[in-house]
């Protein structure tokens, strides 16, 4: 090899390449080398300049331009945010954003008609390049989905986003995409501007060459008609009001929604280079807040997470090519939905009743009919995901399923039924997967002829909607069925964590004393709404009162005295169960618990009170509430990494957020106790146990850290 050909070959390829045709229209293909997904990185700064001084100095000879993809399946799913662990300044940031801006602004003053061709996910800065193109057409394909999702982690869309999508599709509909990170289907898109034209995936580029071979179309930059005419009464009134809606969301919690707001409204009352200039300050100070540092871990956490195959050895999950679910009710309606819908795979499901099989049937029905009624599938697509799912009252063609996924009612004996069953009926090799919230699956394995085939598989109520399962292995669970249910549930569309099969696993066991520390501040006299409220106000999703009722008192009662036989009397629970369950209120399933329920929740049922024999006066503030009970899961979740319930603080992070929605801005309660330090929570807990007991007591590894001035996370 000569010195120029070894040079030659030390040049990184360019993922952006530039090719002509004969009619005068440029093309730029973009195709990141070794990587499955387009995304915009920081080094790629000089390679798009090299191309634009290219465009640029033949402009007289081009006619227009098409972006467009080199991948098969995505356009640019977004800009790298590798990059932003790099800055160490909001400056940093912010010039990267500035370096994007430059970027994008000089693709739109090309002086040909520049159209973006898209084809699967157009998201962030990959939206952002497509806003600066003058056109944008995008295939009808499923895949097609665009939209800003920067505020789901903590920042804003930093390369223009937030000054040219007001401008192109209105105030409203863009603090709608751009507060929430929503994805755009191609059509709904096209309805609303953000694309021109959409088209079948066949004639994509040649729909974007007819289109950049017309005139350039002008930019309004100018907006004095945005929101109500211009009229600055109305102007205000816009903002008002997208901030007060979404301040009752997020109570503050997520600085990203006041900037994204502020920015907007900017660049529209001084004009585009200072809303931009804008826009890059405010997104480096996002990129260093502890916020967006707690969402972006989550991103990285879940990344490598779809990776790993659950378990340490090597070996290869098998094929699922059927599953079966055992139950036809609630639980077992959600997991043949999530098996058919999203892993597009045969489900028959098998109940002792004809009833139970028309529950989980029609139960599908309501989900994928509410989908069809949002133009989400078509009606051809709700019939094709119906035919995939059958139910009988027998265990015929059980012989021909992989995985059989158990989800009936919490009994021992007929868990060990249903093993025997499956057993009896089924392959060899099919594997036995157990829906159980509370049962050891080593005593359901107990009874198995083939231990090795038996697993917990703990899914969260609604199944279509909560994204974490709990894989759960006892001692003889074969490596091979722990990959095969892992890989099975990423096909569903959920995050597993692997964890031990110790009592309540992981989620319900550090769910358990944060909720029995809720009723306890609730038989000391704490109004329901405020106990509840402190909780929203914290970060929670809801209450843990709220949360009472939508799992079920009758549920509570029955796992908490199995927690507090296996792990001790912090775990006993207060005597409110019994009650209530004696007036009838089991919560949202029987109309009534704490709260009152006609479809909707209608309020707190004022007679609870009496029942209970309280007098409601706020005594504690609601950050001493919220501190009380998030304490208690604090500990309990340490105890569950020091004990291998979870194999890291990472899983203990994503198990806690993804499954009881602990505040993702704090990133989990590892992340959240790294944040105060482990000697600020030891000091806190020892409070706690002078004011309300033994059960606060800190446990070894936070002692332990606290001496060492030790962290979860390097």
């Amino acid at each position: 090899m000569t010195e120029q050909e070894q040079n030659a070959s030390e040049v990184p390829v360019s993922a952006f390449r530039l090719s002509y045709g004969d009619n005068g229209i440029a093309w730029l293909t973009i195709d990141v080398p070794g990587e499955k997904m387009n995304t915009l990185q920081a080094a790629f700064a000089e390679q798009v300049g090299a191309v634009l001084d290219e465009l640029e100095s033949k402009k007289s000879e081009i006619k227009g331009l098409v972006v467009h993809s080199g991948k098969p399946d995505n356009f640019v799913a977004g800009a790298d945010i590798r990059m932003l662990a790099a800055c160490t300044t909001a400056k940093e940031a912010e010039q990267l954003a500035t370096q994007g801006q430059q970027m994008f602004q000089r693709i739109e003053d090309l002086p040909f008609h520049v159209v973006a061709a898209i084809h699967g996910p157009c998201l962030g800065g990959g939206l952002e390049l497509a806003l600066a193109c003058h056109s944008r057409v995008c295939t009808d394909a499923g895949a097609t989905k665009l939209g800003l999702p920067e505020v789901q982690l903590g920042l804003l869309p930093g390369s223009g986003g937030t000054q040219r999508l007001p401008r192109l599709i209105g105030v409203a509909n863009s603090l709608d995409l751009i507060l929430t990170g929503k994805q755009l289907r191609a059509k709904k898109a096209n309805k609303l501007g953000v694309v021109d034209e959409c088209v079948p995936e066949s004639i994509l580029l040649k729909v974007a060459e007819t289109l950049a071979l017309k005139g350039k179309p002008t930019r309004k930059h100018s907006f004095q008609d945005w929101a109500m005419g211009g009229n600055p009464v109305g102007r205000s009134l816009v903002f008002d009001q997208a901030r007060k809606k979404t301040r009752e969301k997020t109570r503050g919690n997520y600085p990203a929604v006041d900037a994204i707001l502020d920015v907007i409204k900017y660049g529209l009352q001084h004009g585009m280079a200072k809303g931009l200039k804008e826009e890059a300050r405010r997104f480096g100070d996002l990129v260093m807040s502890p916020e967006s540092a707690a969402l972006r871990s989550i991103f990285f956490a879940t990344t490598a997470m779809k990776k790993e195959t659950g378990v340490r050895e090597d070996v290869q999950p098998a094929i699922v090519k059927r599953v079966a679910v055992l139950g036809g009710g609630l639980m077992g309606g959600g997991i043949s939905h999530v098996s058919a819908t999203k892993a597009g795979l045969p489900v028959k499901v098998k109940d002792i009743s004809n009833d139970g099989i028309l529950n989980a049937l029609a139960y599908n029905y309501k989900l994928l009919e509410k989908k069809r009624k949002r133009k989400m599938i078509s009606k051809a697509e709700l019939q094709k995901q119906m035919l995939l799912i059958n139910g009988g009252v027998d265990y015929q063609g059980f012989d021909k399923v992989d995985v059989v996924i158990e989800a009936v009612f919490e009994d021992l004996s007929l868990k060990h039924q249903m093993v025997k069953e499956v057993e009896a009926n089924a392959k060899p090799d099919t594997i036995f997967a157990t829906n159980t919230s509370s049962l050891p699956i080593h005593q359901i394995a107990s009874v198995a002829e083939r231990p090795e085939r038996v697993v917990g598989l703990h899914y969260f109520s609604p199944v279509e909607k909560m994204p974490l399962v709990e894989v759960i292995p006892h001692e003889g669970t074969s490596p091979e069925t722990v990959a095969t249910v892992v890989k099975l549930a990423k096909k569903q569309g959920k995050t597993p964590i692997v964890v031990a099969d110790k009592a309540g696993f992981y989620v319900n066991r550090i769910l358990a004393p944060y909720m029995n520390e809720a009723a306890l501040a609730l038989l000391s006299g704490e109004p329901v709404e405020h106990i509840d409220s402190a909780l929203l106000d914290f970060g929670f999703p809801v209450g843990p009162i709220t949360l009472l009722d939508e799992v079920g008192v009758d549920v509570g009662a029955k796992i908490s005295p199995i927690l507090e036989k296996e792990l001790g009397d912090r775990f006993k629970s207060p005597d409110v169960f019994d009650i209530l369950l004696k007036d009838g209120r089991k919560g949202r399933k029987s109309g009534k618990g704490f709260y009152l329920y006609n479809g909707k929740k209608k309020g707190v049922d004022k007679s609870i009170y009496k029942l209970l024999n309280l007098n409601p006066a706020r005594k504690a503030s609601g950050h001493d509430i919220a501190i009380r009970c998030t304490l208690m899961m604090l500990n309990e979740a340490a105890r569950c990494l020091d004990e291998g319930v979870v194999h890291s603080a990472r899983d203990g992070d994503i198990g806690a957020i993804f499954g009881i929605g602990f505040p993702p801005f704090q990133g989990g309660p590892f992340r959240y106790m790294d944040q105060l330090g482990a000697k600020r929570v030891v000091e806190l807990l020892n409070e706690h146990v002078d004011k309300y007991g033994d059960r606060f007591r800190p446990c070894e590894r936070l002692l332990e850290m606290a001496k060492n001035d030790q962290r979860f996370y390097d």
